[in-house]
């Protein structure tokens, strides 16, 4: 017998508090008993997994968003096709009417921060599962009725989900002008705010000249990579600490931690670490939630730090996330330039720059965007120095009129174009 939406949200929280206190116990027990009973219960639907069974997590093959959304025929479990599920996410988005679903399955469309655009799949359970995770672990419990306002470029029926007689949502299309959102938060006084840093960069700014007059108790930060120049002017503007959500296509992956820290959901997340250097990895993920469209050994685009936390779980904790592999620079001699280098760079150069766009568009240019002209000429001087540095040699860094970004996209402060 179905559940109606709301009991099958609680019995989802139920099974996330079991879930957590399994991993924390003995986590390797509990990856186990996961992974055999996902390959059981999941991946015997799904036309591409259904042979694998009772093989270990290695015999899979690792894949990116490429072969991923090649294969979404025979990836998902409910027998739809790539072009049919496009086509209902395609007219959601033209319409800004998100609530069609597909044999009722949600269909959510994303672009994806190289651009690329993505599909996911979410079941009745997956959302009540979805949403159990966001009232648990992001905004966590309150009998205190509360307002959310979402910026988002595309609403869905999974964020729509949340919505309780305790939990006002309210949807922020980011193709709508900043003064309509300024209006509107100021009606609404929200008690959380969520947006990319992008977004909320501006609305700091316009809390700070006063157009805006908002104070909530949570600022969370999603999509984009946040710097820590951006989460001090954030935090700064609305007078809280400013959290993180690590979700993407693939799923809920992690959230910041009472303590400050981001922690990976390895109750139900396989995360297997390709490490870039002694800090940094790139994460592949297996998702044991996932079951209308499996995500099996999916290798990330991101860069993350290794991290330590004091808040006492085994989860895996996050330093930071720096950036994308899509946003690594390499120069003329195969001189490799991680994110992070060129953010330092920039911000050493004067402690007023906060706008600001590095480029790569070639092995020896580099377009620099500082609105300041004095601010641009130390900020060129810096990026010199550090290649200088780095050993790359006749790198010309010219200068760039505007942000390489249009509204409703992902705005990526280090970017390097691939020929």
């Amino acid at each position: 017998m179905k559940r109606p939406f709301k009991l099958e949200v609680l019995w989802s929280w139920v099974l996330l508090t079991r879930s957590r206190r399994s991993f924390e116990r003995d986590p390797d027990r509990h990856r186990s008993v996961m992974w055999a009973r996902f390959q059981t219960e999941v991946l015997s639907k799904s036309p591409k997994y259904r042979h694998h069974k009772g093989q270990a997590l290695e015999a899979f093959s690792v894949q990116e968003k490429l072969e991923f959304m090649r294969d979404f025929d025979q990836i998902n479990t409910h027998g739809l096709t790539l072009d049919e599920a496009m086509e209902v996410a395609v007219q959601s988005e033209q319409s800004r009417d998100f609530a069609p679903t597909l044999n009722g399955v949600t269909v959510g469309l994303s672009s994806g921060t190289s651009g690329n655009r993505g599909l996911f799949l979410a079941s009745e359970k997956e959302r009540a599962m979805w949403v159990a995770a966001v009232l648990q672990r992001i905004l966590g419990w309150s009998f205190r009725k509360r307002k959310v306002a979402f910026f988002l470029r595309a609403n869905s029926n999974l964020y729509s989900s949340v919505q309780s007689k305790l939990i006002a949502f309210e949807f922020f299309d980011l193709l709508q002008p900043l003064d309509v959102h300024v209006t509107r938060l100021n009606q609404l006084q929200p008690d959380v705010l969520v947006g990319q840093p992008s977004l909320l960069i501006r609305l700091a700014k316009a809390q700070g000249e006063t157009s805006l007059s908002i104070g909530p108790s949570k600022v969370i930060s999603v999509a984009e990579v946040l710097s820590p120049e951006d989460e001090r002017v954030i935090s700064e503007a609305f007078g809280v600490r400013v959290d993180q959500v690590y979700q993407c296509t693939e799923g809920l992956l992690g959230q910041t931690c009472p303590h400050g820290t981001m922690h990976l959901n390895e109750d139900w997340l396989l995360v297997e670490q390709e490490w870039l250097d002694e800090k940094r990895f790139i994460p592949v993920v297996t998702d044991l939630r996932r079951s209308s469209q499996p995500v099996v050994r999916y290798r990330m685009n991101d860069i993350l730090h290794a991290g330590t936390c004091t808040c006492g779980s085994r989860t895996m904790a996050i330093s930071r996330i720096e950036g994308r592999m899509d946003d690594v620079m390499v120069l003329q001699g195969d001189v490799t330039v991680f994110p992070d280098f060129v953010r330092r760079a920039i911000a050493g150069a004067h402690p007023d720059i906060r706008e600001y766009q590095v480029v790569q568009l070639s092995g020896t240019e580099i377009s620099l965007f500082v609105p300041d002209p004095a601010h641009w000429d130390l900020a060129s001087q810096a990026l010199q120095a550090l290649f200088d540095r780095l050993g790359a040699r006749e790198i010309v860094v010219i200068s760039a009129q505007s942000l390489y970004h249009h509204d409703g996209s992902k705005l990526r402060r280090i970017l390097a174009l691939r020929a």
